[in-house]
C-alpha cells in the first residue's frame, strides 16, 4: 500500500494546459474514429467489396505521408497551435461537405456519394499531415521532463478512451440516427476541439543547433537522427510492421456483416474492444510503468498482439472475437506507452516536430497503408487467411528484431528520464 501512497498517478493532469490538450485530443479521436467507422460501413453497404475498405486507408495515407515531413518542419519553425487550428478548420469543412453529400444522397447516385467520401478522406489526410506533427511536438512542452512518462500514459489513456467511445457510439448512432445525424455529431465534437485549443498558449520556437534555411536539409536532419538512433528506429519499425501485417481494424465491417453477422451495432462493439483492453492496461501502467526493462516489455507486447490477432482470425464466435480484440488493444497499449516515452526522452526539443513527423510516416504507413493491405489481402486471399498470415508475419518479425537488438534488452528508460 505504501507504493500507491507515494505514487502520484495524476501528475500530468495537474497542469491546466495538458488537461486542455488531452481533452481536445479525446474529442478529436472520438470524432474522427466515429466518422471512420460510419464511412467504412456506409461504403461496404454500397459496394460489398473488401477492397473498397482498403482504399479508404490508401486515400488518407497518400496525402498524409506526402506532407507529414513538411508538416514536421513547419512544427519546428512555426506556431504549433496555429497550425493545429488551421488544420482542424479544414477537417471541419470537409465533414460539412460529407454532411451535404449525405443529405443529397436520395437525389444523386451512389457513385457520387462514394467519390465524395473518398475525397473528404483525402482532404482529412492532407490536414492531418500538418495537425499530427504539430500536436505531437507541442505535447512535451506542456509538462516538465520528469512527468513525461505519466503524461504519455494519460495521453494514450485518453486517446484509447476516445477509441472506445467513438467506434462504440458510431455503430449505434449510425443504426438509429443515420449517416446525416452521425455526421452532425462529428462536426459538433470537432468544434469542441477547437474550443479546447484556445486554452493552450502558443509556445516559443526552440533555437536551432544548425545554421541552415533549406527545408530539405532540415528534413534530412530529422530523418538522419531517427535512423542513427537505434532505439527510436527499432521502436517505430516494430509498430509499423506489426500493425501493417497484423492489424484487422480495416476489415472489421466484413467480419461484422458476413462472418459474425452482428450488423452495425456489433461492429461498434468489435471496433471498441481493443480500446477497452488498452484503457484497462493503461490504468495499470499508471502505477506500474513498463519502463525498467522497456525493450523486453515492448517485444513481449508485440508478440502478444500477434497471438491475439491469430486467435481472432480463427474465431467464428462473436464473444471470442471480442475477447481476442480486447487483448490486441491491451498489448498494443504497452507498445504505445513505451514508444511515446522513448520519443520524448531521446529527442531534442528543436527536432521534436521533424522526429514526430518521421514517426507519423511510420504510424500512417502501419495504420492507413495497413488498412489498404488488409483490404487487398482479404480480396485476393480471403478474409480469414489474410488475418492468419498477418498474425504469423508479426510473430516472425518480433523474433528477428529480438535477435538483432539484444543490446537493448537491459535498457532502463526510467533512468534515462531521471538523467
Amino acid at each position: 500500500m505504501s507504493y500507491f501512497k507515494n505514487k502520484d498517478a495524476f501528475q500530468a493532469l495537474r497542469f491546466p494546459e495538458f488537461r486542455a490538450y488531452v481533452t481536445g485530443n479525446t474529442f478529436f479521436t472520438i470524432a474522427l474514429l466515429m466518422q471512420e467507422v460510419i464511412l467504412a460501413y456506409e461504403i461496404y453497404k454500397l459496394t460489398h467489396n473488401p477492397l473498397a475498405l482498403g482504399l479508404i486507408g490508401l486515400a488518407e495515407a497518400v496525402p498524409y505521408i506526402s506532407l507529414v515531413l513538411f508538416g514536421g518542419h513547419l512544427a519546428d519553425n512555426r506556431d504549433k497551435k496555429k497550425i493545429m487550428q488551421n488544420s482542424l478548420l479544414v477537417i471541419i469543412l470537409g465533414s460539412c461537405l460529407l454532411l451535404y453529400s449525405a443529405l443529397q444522397l436520395d437525389s444523386k447516385d451512389a457513385d457520387f456519394h462514394i467519390y465524395a467520401i473518398y475525397f473528404v478522406i483525402f482532404l482529412i489526410g492532407l490536414s492531418k499531415g500538418f495537425f499530427t506533427p504539430a500536436a505531437s511536438s507541442l505535447n512535451p512542452f506542456l509538462v516538465p521532463k520528469d512527468v513525461f512518462a505519466n503524461a504519455a500514459t494519460w495521453n494514450s489513456s485518453f486517446w484509447q478512451l476516445g477509441s472506445i467511445l467513438g467506434p462504440g457510439v458510431a455503430g449505434f448512432l449510425y443504426a438509429y440516427a443515420g449517416l446525416a445525424g452521425s455526421l452532425v455529431t462529428v462536426i459538433g465534437l470537432l468544434l469542441v476541439v477547437m474550443v479546447c485549443l484556445f486554452f493552450i498558449d502558443s509556445r516559443p520556437i526552440p533555437p536551432k543547433n544548425t545554421q541552415h534555411d533549406s527545408i530539405w536539409l532540415s528534413l534530412r536532419e530529422g530523418i538522419t537522427y531517427v535512423f542513427k538512433t537505434k532505439i527510436i528506429l527499432y521502436a517505430i519499425s516494430l509498430d509499423l510492421f506489426s500493425v501493417l501485417f497484423g492489424g484487422v481494424i480495416a476489415i472489421l465491417p466484413v467480419y461484422a456483416e458476413d462472418i459474425l453477422r452482428v450488423g452495425a451495432e456489433g461492429l461498434g462493439v468489435l471496433r471498441a474492444a481493443p480500446s477497452v483492453g488498452a484503457v484497462l492496461t493503461m490504468l495499470l501502467m499508471l502505477y506500474f510503468p513498463p519502463l525498467k526493462n522497456a525493450w523486453r516489455n515492448l517485444l513481449l507486447a508485440i508478440a502478444g498482439f500477434g497471438i491475439a490477432t491469430f486467435v481472432f482470425g480463427f474465431s467464428t464466435n462473436f464473444w471470442i472475437s471480442v475477447v481476442a480484440l480486447f487483448f490486441t488493444g491491451a498489448f498494443d497499449s504497452v507498445s504505445v506507452v513505451i514508444r511515446q516515452t522513448v520519443l520524448r526522452v531521446f529527442t531534442p526539443d528543436e527536432m521534436r516536430g521533424r522526429v514526430s513527423s518521421v514517426n507519423g510516416v511510420f504510424v500512417s504507413t502501419s495504420n492507413e497503408m495497413g488498412a489498404f493491405e488488409s483490404g487487398v489481402a482479404a480480396k485476393f486471399f480471403g478474409t480469414v487467411p489474410s488475418v492468419i498470415l498477418g498474425a504469423c508475419a508479426t510473430m516472425v518479425l518480433v523474433s528477428i528484431v529480438a535477435y538483432k537488438s539484444k543490446d537493448l534488452l537491459d535498457l532502463d528508460v526510467q533512468k534515462a528520464m531521471d538523467n
